[in-house]
């Protein structure tokens, strides 16, 4: 009873429990918190119990520049839980912040994303640190139906709409029809593959290291996906490996696109193949009416254009993909109001 009446002061919310990002959102606010996945742990001497120290944009910035006692830990990996205490802290942070001005405290209902390729396993562990976060009652519902929801697609109908949706983690691919999703495949590539392959071109070519802060900064301002008419030049610093000391080179956005070759190759297959697994009917329906790019990685410059050469059929990049999958969320809250909790069911 008394749960139920501390319902009423908590709002449902909507969690996108991304690799790289987690977004909130909440019914009649939109979105209320988009920060980093990333948690800095306190280590106390003589191995006394971890304490947070930082959660989201504070600790974002700490990455590669801790001392030995702190440690900024990312929980998140390809899309699922890599460290489960860690991620249980974040989201009761992150539930907290969202309720600051409740007087009581929070006990909303939640709905967390999970990536297609989930184990029960992992599914399980989403919705323990959802409760143990304090929520009073958690459902899940698979990411890229959560992103063609946002994304505006009628899921409802019995035509084929197919969602891309790359996060920093993972790639899914799926085609969904009347609320179901007919095809699925997740591929582990992501936004995060893109900063790995970048520091690896530099540290082979330029011989020096660079840190995931600089590559990601290199992908947002020059990084493309396909040739463009303009070639566009950053200047970066990084550490010389045979010098030992830090050296300013200049990267233009050709070279990029060189270095994104592989992670590009891998999302292009997974989008080809799901083309082909793909019912004839739905098929049918893509081709007509194209693919829906959503989550970070669709911000990538020119990626619409790479998939619309590969594969010759329509793309349109989402408005605002980035929170797609959780206004997508929110949105699915609201189905299961009307149509009752067993509308998206997956345990």
């Amino acid at each position: 009873m008394f749960k139920k009446f501390r319902g009423m002061f908590s709002n449902d919310l909507s969690i996108d429990l991304g690799t790289a990002n987690t977004l909130i959102y909440v019914k009649g606010q939109g979105i209320v918190l988009n920060e980093p996945s990333v948690v800095a742990i306190r280590q106390d001497r003589a191995g006394s119990p971890k304490s947070v120290a930082a959660v989201g944009h504070e600790a974002k910035q700490m990455l590669g520049r801790t001392p030995g006692n702190i440690a900024a830990i990312r929980p998140m990996k390809d899309g699922v839980i890599a460290d489960f205490f860690v991620t249980e802290k974040m989201l009761q942070h992150f539930i907290k912040q969202v309720h600051s001005n409740s007087f009581m405290r929070p006990s909303p209902r939640v709905l967390v994303c999970v990536p297609v390729g989930a184990t029960q396993v992992e599914r399980r562990a989403i919705r323990e640190s959802a409760q143990g976060a304090g929520a009073r009652e958690v459902f899940l519902i698979e990411e890229p139906m959560a992103a063609a929801i946002g994304a505006g697609l009628p899921v409802s109908e019995a035509t084929g709409s197919m969602v891309v949706d790359i996060g920093g983690g993972t790639t899914e691919v799926a085609v969904i029809s009347l609320n179901g999703v007919v095809y699925s495949s997740s591929v582990r590539i992501g936004g995060d593959r893109f900063d790995e392959a970048i520091i690896n071109y530099v540290r082979r070519n330029y011989g020096s290291l660079i840190g995931e802060a600089t590559a990601e900064r290199i992908k947002h301002e020059i990084g493309s996906a396909y040739p463009g008419d303009e070639v566009l030049e950053i200047e970066v610093r990084g550490r010389n490996l045979a010098e030992g000391v830090p050296r300013g080179f200049n990267l233009n956005s050709n070279e990029i696109l060189e270095a994104l070759q592989e992670p590009l190759t891998g999302i292009v297959s997974a989008v080809m193949v799901a083309l082909e697994q793909c019912p004839p009917e739905l098929a049918s329906d893509i081709s007509e009416r194209g693919m829906v790019l959503t989550g970070g990685g669709a911000l990538l410059r020119n990626l619409d254009r790479l998939l619309m050469e590969e594969t010759g059929i329509p793309v349109v990049v989402a408005e605002d993909p980035l929170t797609c999958v959780a206004r997508g969320g929110g949105k699915a809250l609201e189905m299961i109001d009307m149509h009752g909790g067993d509308l998206f069911s997956e345990e």
